[in-house]
């Protein structure tokens, strides 16, 4: 038999009895091995080259991890089905029905000159377009200074009235917080001067362990322009 055939043949017992070659190994190379194969299949790279070749998953499954199949397919564990009592069913069927709506409408907000100082101070941002009115009356496209993108994101909370404490939007919740933006876009410079207020809307609500997620649209508006300063999907969790 010619060597090339040889070795190919070998690829093929191998590739069939995968596990055929782990147990001639010692016990801490076969721990070795082991982990190498864990490591490797969360590779984004050599995960694929591993799943082209054919290589088991039985390595999870000897963990514990039981997985679906569909097809002969492996499918990814099902989440547990959440079931919502008390005040959070409530809620989730009160928002079930506000989806798509329009639900708050904040107060005009002047953003004034010293408000975006004192932004840059905290972040050490002092880019003239925000701080140096006469540089950018004479420098700038805008001709004034402009608000911080991230100041407009750390006023939503005031701007959407979500930190009211004599008027809590969600006063039966334990606890509010704020899970994340999924996307933040700013598609008009806010100019020192002007008024911005928020408009939010629900566009989903979702049970999450102990409570629900709420993923709401919000933009905010310059008074007399027709474009928003900032449009955002905020991410928010109420614990009951």
């Amino acid at each position: 038999m010619k060597v090339v055939d040889f070795l190919k043949r070998k690829r093929e017992i191998l590739a069939q009895h995968p596990f055929e070659l782990k147990d001639w190994l010692s016990p801490a190379i076969r721990d070795y091995w082991r982990e190498f194969q864990q490591k490797a299949h969360l590779h984004p790279l050599l995960g694929r080259v591993l799943d082209a070749h054919g290589q088991p998953v039985a390595e999870a499954e000897q963990q514990g991890e039981q997985r679906q199949t569909v097809n002969g397919q492996a499918m990814a564990p099902q989440a547990p089905t959440i079931v919502l009592e008390g005040e959070a069913a409530l809620v989730f069927e009160r928002l079930q029905a506000q989806l798509g709506e329009e639900t708050h409408v904040g107060d005009w907000l002047h953003i004034s000159q010293q408000m975006v100082n004192q932004f840059a101070a905290v972040t050490g941002d002092h880019q003239w377009i925000h701080t140096d009115p006469e540089r950018a009356a004479a420098e700038s496209p805008f001709k004034s200074t402009i608000a911080h993108g991230f100041l407009t994101l750390a006023l939503l909370p005031r701007l959407t009235g979500s930190v009211d404490e004599a008027n809590p939007e969600f006063p039966t919740a334990r606890m509010v917080v704020n899970f994340g933006l999924d996307q933040v876009r700013f598609p008009y410079p806010i100019k020192v001067g002007s008024q911005v207020r928020a408009r939010t809307r629900l566009i989903g609500v979702t049970p999450v362990k102990g409570g629900l997620e709420l993923l709401k649209e919000i933009k905010v508006e310059i008074e007399g322009v027709r474009r928003p300063g900032c449009v955002i999907e905020s991410v928010t969790r109420l614990y009951f």
